[in-house]
């Protein structure tokens, strides 16, 4: 498979507010220490300083990290700083961190347990971690996928094929509960909660579609069923 960089979710989206919500149903946020992992222009982060929280995103894309300096400059933020780096090894300190925070992330990384392992280096011992990633059973193909003949990439219900088909072709990994849930424990955490994040519709265009699609069928932040969820939401613990 070759691995594509995700799209960053942008400012005020409700994607970002929908995971802060979820976030703070989970976890007590406020003056807490949170490393965003895989911040992109910062957009998550944003949401998260309305808990008091000292925050440090990275991200290894100068664009993006430069596009959150920039918002940070701008608008005077004191709690968030932005770092690029290696994708390897986080400039960050063990045994440091109160809260990880990853959302779309560990299907583009080159390593998932490298990265995990990271991540848990950098947690305080019982620190907590919220990492969505995206679910295999919605109905299109979160990240598109290098399709031959067939221009549009985000064909209905190729997420739903087998491994081996599926990796031919797409630009990023995909996830059912029971793969993030072994990958957590096999790298050192202890899964609290796994849910599904409802669809946000943030890329319908048209607002009447998009408001009656809320309306009737993804009103809610999280479902049960999975054909609704485009994430997959894991809160686990250091062990």
């Amino acid at each position: 498979m070759k691995i594509s960089r995700g799209k960053p979710a942008e400012y005020g989206q409700e994607i970002v507010k929908r995971r802060f919500r979820l976030a703070s149903d989970r976890v007590d946020l406020k003056g807490k220490k949170i490393l965003d992992f895989g911040c992109g222009n910062g957009a998550q982060s944003i949401e998260f300083i309305k808990t008091n929280t000292t925050i440090i995103a990275v991200d290894i894309d100068d664009t993006s990290i430069n596009t959150l300096k920039e918002y940070i400059s701008i608008n005077n933020v004191d709690k968030i700083t932005a770092i690029k780096y290696d994708g390897k090894k986080l400039p960050v300190e063990s045994n440091s961190i109160d809260v990880v925070m990853s959302y779309e992330v560990l299907e583009h990384v080159h390593d998932e347990s490298e990265s995990l392992q990271e991540l848990n280096r950098v947690l305080k011992q019982g620190g907590e971690i919220l990492i969505s990633v995206p679910n295999k059973w919605w109905i299109f193909e979160t990240h598109g996928a290098n399709l031959p003949i067939l221009r549009w990439n985000r064909v209905p219900f190729f997420s739903w094929l087998p491994q081996s088909i599926h990796s031919k072709f797409a630009k990023a990994r995909i996830y059912k509960k029971q793969d993030i849930v072994r990958l957590l424990n096999k790298n050192g955490f202890v899964v609290k909660n796994c849910t599904y994040i409802t669809a946000p519709m943030d890329v319908i265009k048209n607002k009447i579609i998009k408001n009656l699609l809320k309306k009737l069928m993804f009103r809610s932040d999280e479902t049960k069923y999975a054909f609704l969820s485009t994430a997959i939401l894991v809160h686990g613990q250091k062990g």
